[in-house]
């Protein structure tokens, strides 16, 4: 897209559909000889590029019969309508390309941004925004993570947690809540509610860390540094009281125990925004509504 040498679906529709294909394919594989590779001879896992290209023309055949739909006109009429569109990103804030913690970061924006480019509807179309966050941290891969554990506390949020990689089994990185990375995503993304996972892992913890601001160069700050990889940056914690009743059967709110209310009601008066729903494990049935 951003070399503007990409086809689009309604490319299909496009009388010279196959001009444009042919042009896009001889650009791929005029890059492959940049690496004294060709084209017809490099096979992934057995199968030829050939073969995947004459698999993906078959597919074309079957896409071609699809009906299809100026999506951003289909979804602002429907809006018009009076229907309600629901969008789910699939990364943290901290992994967008323009506001995270960049280089470690993906190659899209993951914010409520990233919704309006994506699906084609104003910024003044969007009514509720909610910010589902656990109730720790975690983080796939490289990057600054400030509130990392590296103790037997991350191993056991890791553990219980089952944080590991869905695809390749990684460990995730686990650490305490941070406060300011939350509050940063709530403003870039304008969030009017919370929903809160994975509260169940924190049964067993005597004290729960949360981190309330970073002290750098000296400063006490409760935003994000520019550079929070640095070793200069110091996190500074509050502690609560933890709980030991195991929640996971728990079906309303006020069965919670008092201290995880009250971790929940911290949480809300340091960021301005109401928890709405609180995961006590990862069936439907455990989410419940505050």
């Amino acid at each position: 897209k951003v070399s503007r040498n990409g086809l689009r679906i309604g490319d299909l529709e496009s009388d010279v559909f196959s001009e444009r294909y042919e042009k896009a394919r001889a650009r791929h594989i005029k890059t492959v000889e940049i690496y004294d590779k060709r084209y017809e001879e490099i096979q992934i896992e057995g199968v030829s590029f050939l073969e995947y290209e004459q698999a993906w023309m078959e597919a074309l055949s079957v896409l071609k019969q699809l009906k299809k739909v100026n999506s951003e006109y289909f979804l602002n009429n429907a809006l018009s309508d009076g229907k309600k569109i629901l969008a789910e990103g699939a990364q943290g804030t901290l992994l967008d390309i323009d506001f995270g913690s960049y280089p470690f970061v993906t190659s899209s924006n993951t914010t409520t941004a990233g919704v309006c480019n994506g699906l084609g509807i104003a910024p003044s179309k969007v009514g509720k925004v909610f910010g589902i966050f656990k109730a720790y941290c975690t983080r796939v891969g490289s990057g600054p993570f400030p509130t990392e554990l590296f103790d037997a506390d991350g191993e056991e949020l890791r553990k219980i947690g089952r944080e590991f990689g869905a695809t390749t089994g990684r460990p995730r990185r686990c650490g305490w809540l941070d406060l300011p990375a939350l509050k940063y995503a709530i403003m870039l993304n304008g969030v009017t509610e919370l929903i809160m996972m994975k509260a169940d892992v924190l049964s067993g913890f005597d004290d729960i860390k949360v981190a309330t601001t970073y002290s750098y160069n000296g400063e006490l700050s409760e935003e994000i540094p520019y550079d929070e990889s640095s070793t200069e940056v110091e996190v500074i914690y509050t502690s609560k009281k933890g709980w030991h009743q195991n929640i996971e059967g728990v079906s309303t709110y006020s069965q919670l125990p008092d201290e995880l209310h009250e971790y929940v009601q911290y949480i809300e008066d340091a960021v301005g925004v109401p928890i709405r729903i609180v995961s006590v494990g990862p069936d439907r049935s455990q989410t419940i509504n505050k």
